[in-house]
């Protein structure tokens, strides 16, 4: 896993070359927006168990058959297999944020994540539809203006929600 310095500087390492002016631009802003960032996955880890239930209701309403007899989040372990699953993804969506960078999610949560549930015989397309409930419900709540720090947050919204749907993309 690299944050988004680690990463800069590996990448140049790598090439034998010094930092550019837009790799120091692109870290300044970063840093810039650092209270932001803060702000944002601290919204998103404070409302988790919220995010997860609101997308997991969104999602069974829309797709009755799953938690019906012979669904696949019927029976409570099912169910809550389904939430845990649900939260896993969101944590790792949060330090992709963090960090800037989406290798912690795509290494540590995505890679193989797919064929996992086709093995178990999850339908992926929920999953994706139940990561895209998670991402409408995180951005609702990380977009709300109260209390947090001031000034156009547009560019980490769209990063933030890049990460949902890079997770969604993986598993359906």
């Amino acid at each position: 896993m690299l944050d988004a310095f680690s990463k800069v500087v590996a990448q140049a390492d790598a090439r034998g070359e010094f930092l550019s002016s837009a790799q120091f631009d692109a870290l300044s802003n970063l840093v810039k927006e650092g209270n932001k960032r803060l702000d944002t996955v601290n919204r998103i880890t404070s409302n988790a168990s919220t995010i997860v239930s609101s997308a997991a209701r969104a999602l069974f309403a829309e797709q009755p058959q799953l938690i019906q007899p012979g669904g696949n989040a019927y029976t409570n372990r099912r169910m809550a297999a389904c939430l845990r699953d649900m939260e896993i993804i969101l944590r790792y969506v949060t330090y992709a944020a963090i960090a800037g960078d989406a290798s912690v999610l795509d290494d540590r949560c995505l890679n193989g994540l797919r064929e996992t549930y086709q093995a178990l015989g999850v339908p992926g397309g929920s999953v994706a539809t139940g990561v895209q409930k998670m991402k409408e419900a995180a951005l609702k709540v990380a977009n709300d203006p109260a209390g947090v720090t001031p000034g156009d947050c547009s560019a980490l919204m769209s990063e933030l929600a890049s990460y949902f749907d890079r997770a969604a993309s993986a598993v359906g």
